[in-house]
């Protein structure tokens, strides 16, 4: 007969979180665990910096340097930890997660399942069955779970939703979107692999050798992310979905190959369309070219709004170009300071934050969709009909 511990009779019996233990004030320091300490994690803790009081307690990674250049960070307070679950079991009140994908669900789950709060970077999920799975670990409890698709609380993104939600593009039929990288210009640096615990970065992951591709470029590896279109496409089509109410398409495709990037799984070169009620999705990206970055245009019949992460602007059918844009927004600061600040703000709260659980699932699976339709002949209806 197996052992049934308290942490897995609560994870069998669908109480998946604990309730917070600590009751925050307004002026309270946040403490805080990090897992996974990567690139991204850098960038989210130097926004965590501006956006109010916390302090470090501890840091996971499987990677010496990154644990190290944490605890550095927190002044030498924090503790460092190759195994995650030790740091769920500090006095923190939230956990950030930045790790590589196929580590977020399990890694969100448990700590939930420990009474922490989750921020947790997208995609959320990594496989298509992950997304029930972490619904109902934070729909079963107490605890905040924000999703890392920060231009929900960008102030410019949040503007320009509220011009969509008001009708003044009129109806809109298209949706462009667009993410444009050149990976030819990053440098992969050797790994110091005496520094680094392979097997367990695998994970669930199949046992594979260990490259300096695979570890740095993780993201272009199905065990590990899903490409560019769980990678770019999903904060892309996050907007759409909470711009024009609605969480997942009717059909799918994707003409895709890698061109440059042979040792890659995933393709580096992409044209997909969703459908949606009333509308359709086009995104096209490629990793190859860096000229126009990344941004949407939502085309509608009385006028057109551009938007990217600096700003947006809207031009309407029938005023002379020369009079365009008629309404245009910049960006005054990177928007994960504001992510980061919702956060916070709703771990003292107990309110709903801005990326809610249901929000990064949804963008998530249209990713996973494309990659679906890749997979299979390059279309597929939704939900898909497997033949067996």
């Amino acid at each position: 007969m197996p052992i049934v511990n308290r942490r897995s009779f609560l994870i069998a019996s669908g109480l998946t979180a604990l309730a917070s233990t600590r009751v925050l004030g307004a002026n309270d320091t946040i403490r805080v665990g990090v897992v996974g300490a990567g690139g991204r994690m850098r960038s989210l803790l130097d926004a965590a910096d501006k956006a109010g009081a916390y302090q470090i307690v501890a840091v996971s990674d499987v990677y010496a340097p990154h644990r190290d250049f944490v605890r550095e960070k927190s002044a030498g307070l924090a503790t460092t930890h190759l195994d995650y679950h030790e740091v769920l079991e500090k006095d923190v009140d939230a956990i950030i997660i930045a790790s590589p994908d196929h580590w977020h669900v399990r890694m969100a789950v448990d700590a939930l399942a420990a009474g922490k709060d989750v921020y947790l970077e997208k995609p959320v999920t990594h496989t298509l069955e992950e997304g029930a799975t972490l619904t109902h670990a934070v729909r079963s409890g107490k605890q905040i779970l924000q999703c890392g698709m920060q231009q929900r609380s960008w102030t410019h993104f949040r503007d320009a939703v509220d011009l969509i939600q008001g009708g003044s593009l009129g109806r809109i039929p298209q949706v462009r979107t667009y993410w444009w990288q050149n990976y030819r210009n990053w440098v992969v640096k050797p790994t110091d692999v005496q520094a680094l615990d392979w097997k367990l970065w695998l994970g669930s992951a199949p046992d594979q050798q260990f490259s300096d591709e695979k570890f740095v470029h993780w993201r272009w590896f199905w065990n590990f992310g899903g490409g560019a279109m769980t990678d770019l496409f999903t904060h892309w089509i996050d907007v759409v979905h909470w711009a024009m109410k609605t969480d997942q398409p009717s059909s799918a495709q994707m003409l895709a190959d890698k061109y440059v990037f042979d040792q890659w799984d995933c393709p580096d070169t992409i044209q997909a369309a969703f459908r949606y009620p009333g509308f359709d999705v086009v995104y096209e990206g490629m990793m190859n070219s860096s000229i126009d970055d990344g941004g949407l245009e939502f085309r509608g019949t009385e006028a057109t709004l551009k938007i990217d992460r600096s700003g947006f602007a809207v031009y309407r059918e029938g005023v002379p170009t020369g009079q365009n844009p008629v309404l245009s927004e910049k960006s005054y600061r990177d928007g994960t300071i504001a992510h980061m600040e919702n956060f916070f703000e709703c771990i003292k709260t107990r309110k709903d934050p801005n990326a809610p659980v249901e929000a990064g699932v949804a963008a998530a699976r249209a990713g996973h969709i494309g990659n679906f339709a890749y997979h299979h002949g390059g279309q597929t209806a939704w939900p898909a009909k497997v033949s067996g």
